[in-house]
């Protein structure tokens, strides 16, 4: 008898709700006509990629960011409308988008 019967017996009555703590789905982000950028930089020879053009509101090119390194365990931040990833994700990153529906743009070698 695992943990749900135990409950189950317990609890007669209660009805399952669906959860709903992880309720920020990327599909309500606003889809931009301008090409999001993706360059490649070294900064203090570490190799970073930074994703800028995002023209709508701030939070949701956030929820973009957290997506984006959840996706592919790196670290980053976001500052200045700017997505900062470690490391050199572009190709990732801009399929990524790309199969999200945004355009993008690389920039830089």
């Amino acid at each position: 008898m695992d943990l749900q019967d135990q409950l189950k017996h317990l609890f007669p009555e209660h009805k399952p709700v669906e959860d709903l703590s992880n309720n920020e789905d990327s599909s309500n982000i606003w889809m931009q006509e301008d090409p999001i950028l993706c360059k490649y930089e070294k900064r203090k020879g570490k190799p970073i990629t930074i994703l800028e053009g995002y023209t709508g509101a701030t939070e949701d090119f956030k929820i973009l960011a957290k997506e984006i390194k959840t996706t592919f365990s790196v670290g980053g931040s976001f500052k200045d409308d700017k997505i900062i990833i470690q490391g050199d994700y572009r190709d990732k990153i801009m399929e990524l988008l790309k199969n999200k529906g945004f355009n993008v743009k690389r920039v830089g070698g």
